[in-house]
C-alpha cells in the first residue's frame, strides 16, 4: 500500500471518527479506535474461527510480516505461530497447541513466526476464547506485541548462562540443572540414567608447549568428537578446563556403557591437527548409574568422580565403573602414598627380573627389571597398587631413576649377550634432562648402551609430538635400544612406528590371554602385529604367556621372544646370577596344557541366596564364568543358587563341584570386565523392581543397599549349614 494512500486513509478515518464523535456526543467509534491504536504501533490483533484457523490479522500485523502475509489467513494457528525453544533459553510455558485444545486463555504466550524475509520474529500473544449467546465456541480473539529485539537479547543472555562459550556445549550450570531435574523425574517413573565424567590426559602438556590458543582449539575438536559419538543418546557438556560430562538417560546396561566409553577413549586418543602441528592426548572415563550409585545429583556426581579417579589411577586411557569399594580405596590410596614415600626414603623398593626367552631355543635374551615392594606391616604390595600412586606424584621420577641405575649395575654382572629392559613412565620420559639421567646411569655402571632397553608405553606420545620426537632422537644418539610396551592397549597409532624409533614391539598380554579359545580374534591380531614388526625390522615379544597352548600359538605366529610365567616368574638378582653360574642360560617352559579363564584371587564377604534363605560366604576367586566360595557345608553339586556380589549384582549360578566347606559355582550368564581389572554383572537388579516384588532393599547385600537378614516370617528350614567365616588372612 503506497505511503501517500495510507496517510490519506488514516486521515479519512480520523475525520470520520471525529464526525461520529460529534454525532454521538463525543464517544468515538470502537472499531475506529482499535484501528487508531494499531496505527500508533501500540498493538496488533488476530482472530481464529471455531476450527482453530487464523481468520483475521490486522493491517499492522500484515504490514509487520511483509509481502505475502495475507496467505497466512485460513491456516491453522499452530502452523502460523510456533512454540519457542525452552532449551535455547526461552521461558518455560505450556505449548500453544495444548492451550488451544483446552480452550484456555492465552496470557503473555511467546511464539515464533517467520516474516517475508525468512527472518524469525517473536510475538507475545494474549487471547480469549469467544462464545456466542448459546455458549458455542466461536474461536479466539486476541492481541499481539512484537518483542523480537527484547526476546533475542534475553535469550542470548540466558543461553550464555547455560552454554560453554568456547565449545558450544552445555556448561556446568545447565548440566547440574538437567541432572537434578532428570533424577527427580526418573525417581517417579522408576527409570535409570548414567553419568560419565571425563578429563583429558596430558592436556596441560599441550597447553604449555603449544600455547593456550592451541589448547582452546583442541578443546573444540574434543567437543566435536564427543558429540559425534554420543549423538542423540545423551547430552555432552563441558564442566570447565579439560573436564567433560555425558548424561545418558535410560541407560544402565554396563556392557553397552563400557563399549561407549571405550569408543570415546579411542576417538579422543586419535591425533589432532592444530595450526599445522600434530598433537595427541587421551582421556579417562568414570561411570556412575542411578539409582544404583546415587539418587541425588551430588551423590551421582561424586560416584562418577571416584570412578574417574580410579580409571586414572589404573593407568589412564581407560574407563572405570563406580563400585562401593572405591569409597574405601580413596582413603587407602592416601595412606599408601605416605607409606610409599617412606619406603623410597628407606630404600625398601627392590628389583626383580623376568626373562624374555627365545621360544625356539629356550635361551634367555633379555631380562625386564620389575619393581617389588615388601612392607613390614602389609606384606607384598603389588606394583598395580603403588605405581599409579607414584605416577600422581613426582615420586615416580625418583623411583624411576633409582631403578634405572640399579638395573644397569646388575646387568653388568650378566653375560655380555644379555640385555636389560627398564620401564620408563611418561612423566619421567618427558621431564627435561631425562637423556642426561640415562647417560649418567650408563657411565656410572659401565654398561654398554646397546645392552640397555628402555620400555616406553604409548602414553608418552600424548602431547606435543615434536617435543617427544626430539627426546627419542637424543636417546637414539646414546645408542640405547627402545621398546614399545603394551602395544595396542593405549593411544594406539601406527604413526608411532613409521619414524623408526623402536627396536622392539611388546604385544600386550590382553591379546595373548584366551587367544586359544574358539572364535577368539586375538590370534589374527597377534599375527598382524608380528608381520608389521618384521616389515619394519623390529623384534616382537609376546607378554603374559602362561599355558602351553598359548606358547604354541604365539610361537607358530612368529613372535621372536616370549615373556610370562610359562618360563619364569620374576626372580632376584641372586637367582639370576646363580642360573648363569651353573652355565645355563636356558629356561624350560612349564605350565598348564591349556589356558584357563582368567581368575582373580579375592577374599571378601558376599551373600548366597538359596530358596528363601540368605547365607554369608567368602568369595575366594572370581572369573567371568564362575567363582569359588567357602562358608557353607552340605551343598550338593547341581544346586541352583544366586550369588549376591553386592550393589544389586545378583548372579544366577549352579554348584559345579563341592568339597566339605567349599563350592565351585558356574554362572548362567558370564560377567564382563569392569575396565579396571575386575569383573561385574552386565545388569543390576533395580531397587524399584525389588520394592515392587516385596523384597526389602536391605536384603541386597553391601553397597548402596546395606546387608541385612531376610524377613523371618514364613521361611522354610535352611538346607545348608552356615559355617563360621574365617577372618581375612587366616
Amino acid at each position: 500500500m503506497p505511503l501517500g494512500f495510507r496517510k490519506n486513509l488514516r486521515d479519512s478515518r480520523s475525520a470520520a471518527s471525529d464526525r461520529r464523535a460529534a454525532e454521538t456526543g463525543g464517544a468515538p467509534d470502537r472499531s475506529v479506535v482499535l484501528g487508531e491504536v494499531e496505527e500508533l504501533g501500540i498493538g496488533m490483533f488476530w482472530a481464529t474461527d471455531a476450527e482453530g484457523n487464523l481468520s483475521f490479522l490486522s493491517s499492522r500485523a500484515l504490514a509487520d510480516l511483509g509481502a505475502g502475509a495475507e496467505d497466512l489467513i485460513g491456516k491453522p494457528l499452530i502452523r502460523v505461530f510456533n512454540d519457542i525453544d525452552a532449551e535455547a533459553g526461552g521461558p518455560t510455558q505450556r505449548s500453544l497447541a495444548f492451550k488451544l485444545k483446552a480452550r484456555s486463555k492465552l496470557d503473555e504466550q511467546i511464539v515464533a513466526l517467520t516474516d517475508a524475509r525468512g527472518s524469525t520474529r517473536w510475538w507475545r500473544l494474549n487471547g480469549r476464547p469467544l462464545l456466542d449467546a448459546e455458549g458455542n465456541f466461536r474461536g479466539y480473539r486476541g492481541s499481539a506485541v512484537d518483542i523480537s529485539a527484547q526476546y533475542a537479547y534475553e535469550t542470548q543472555v540466558a543461553r550464555q548462562s547455560q552454554v560453554d562459550e568456547l565449545t558450544g556445549l552445555a556448561n556446568r550450570r545447565k548440566l547440574n540443572e538437567r541432572l537434578s531435574a532428570m533424577l527427580a523425574a526418573f525417581r517417579v517413573s522408576q527409570r535409570s540414567c548414567a553419568l560419565m565424567m571425563l578429563d583429558l590426559d596430558r592436556f596441560k602438556q599441550v597447553n604449555d608447549t603449544m600455547g593456550h590458543p592451541a589448547g582452546d582449539e583442541l578443546l573444540k575438536q574434543v567437543a566435536t568428537r564427543l558429540q559425534s559419538i554420543v549423538k542423540d543418546a545423551g547430552e555432552v557438556g563441558r564442566l570447565g578446563g579439560d573436564e567433560f560430562q555425558v548424561l545418558l538417560p535410560d541407560m544402565d546396561d554396563r556392557g553397552t556403557l563400557g563399549e561407549l566409553a571405550n569408543r570415546i577413549v579411542q576417538s579422543i586418543s586419535q591425533p589432532y591437527q592444530i595450526n599445522g602441528r600434530r598433537a595427541i592426548i587421551g582421556t579417562s572415563v568414570g561411570i556412575a548409574i542411578a539409582p544404583y550409585d546415587g539418587l541425588e545429583a551430588d551423590e551421582l556426581t561424586r560416584a562418577a568422580d571416584m570412578a574417574l579417579y580410579s580409571a586414572k589411577e589404573t593407568r589412564g586411557g581407560t574407563f572405570c565403573f563406580f563400585t562401593s569399594e572405591l569409597r574405601d580405596a580413596a582413603s587407602k590410596t592416601a595412606l599408601l602414598g605416605e607409606r610409599l614415600r617412606d619406603a623410597v626414603d628407606k630404600g625398601e623398593l627392590k628389583l626383580a627380573y623376568q626373562p624374555l626367552v627365545d621360544p625356539v631355543t629356550n635361551e634367555v635374551k633379555c631380562f625386564e627389571a620389575l619393581l617389588r615392594w615388601h612392607d613390614e606391616e602389609e606384606g607384598d604390595i603389588s606394583p598395580a597398587q603403588f605405581i599409579p600412586v607414584a605416577e600422581n606424584d613426582d615420586l615416580i621420577i625418583r623411583i624411576g631413576e633409582a631403578a634405572l641405575r640399579q638395573a644397569c649395575i646388575d646387568a653388568l654382572a650378566w653375560p655380555e649377550t644379555i640385555r636389560v629392559a627398564v620401564n620408563v613412565s611418561a612423566k619421567q620420559f618427558v621431564r627435561p634432562g631425562y637423556r642426561k639421567a640415562v647417560a649418567a646411569a650408563l657411565q656410572a655402571s659401565g654398561l654398554p648402551p646397546q645392552r640397555l632397553e628402555l620400555e616406553i608405553t604409548e602414553s608418552v606420545f600424548v602431547g606435543d609430538l615434536e617435543t617427544v620426537d626430539a627426546i627419542f632422537r637424543d636417546l637414539k644418539k646414546l645408542g640405547v635400544r627402545l621398546a614399545l610396551d603394551d602395544f595396542g592397549t593405549g593411544y594406539s597409532s601406527l604413526g608411532y612406528l613409521k619414524h623408526g624409533h623402536f627396536n622392539k614391539i611388546k604385544i600386550d598380554q590382553s591379546f595373548v590371554r584366551g587367544c586359544t579359545e574358539n572364535g577368539d580374534i586375538n590370534p589374527a591380531i597377534i599375527a598382524a602385529i608380528v608381520a608389521l614388526a618384521k616389515a619394519l625390522g623390529m623384534e616382537t615379544v609376546a607378554e603374559g604367556v602362561e599355558a602351553m597352548d598359548e606358547l604354541a600359538l604365539v610361537k607358530e605366529r612368529g613372535a621372536d621372544l616370549v615373556q610370562g610365567y610359562i618360563f619364569s616368574k620374576p626372580i632376584t638378582q641372586e637367582q639370576v646370577l646363580a642360573q648363569f653360574a651353573e652355565g645355563a642360560g636356558l629356561f624350560r617352559p612349564s605350565g598348564p596344557p591349556r589356558h584357563r579363564a582368567e581368575r582373580i584371587t579375592i577374599f571378601r564377604k558376599v551373600g548366597l541366596i538359596h530358596e528363601d534363605h540368605y547365607y554369608d560366604v567368602i568369595l575366594r576367586n572370581l572369573s567371568k564364568t564362575g567363582a569359588r566360595i567357602t562358608g557353607l557345608a552340605g551343598v550338593p553339586v547341581g544346586t541352583d543358587v544366586v550369588l549376591d556380589l553386592g550393589h544389586g549384582q545378583l548372579v544366577v549360578s549352579r554348584v559345579a563341584n563341592a568339597t566339605e566347606n567349599s563350592q565351585g559355582l558356574k554362572f548362567e550368564t558370564p560377567l564382563i570386565a569392569d575396565g579396571s581389572g575386575g569383573f561385574m554383572t552386565r545388569h543390576r537388579i533395580s531397587p524399584y523392581s525389588l520394592a515392587e516384588a516385596g523384597i526389602p532393599l536391605a536384603a541386597l547385600g553391601p553397597g548402596a543397599f546395606p546387608l541385612a537378614k531376610w524377613r523371618e516370617a514364613n521361611k522354610s528350614v535352611p538346607k545348608f549349614v552356615q559355617l563360621e567365616l574365617s577372618a581375612p588372612g587366616s
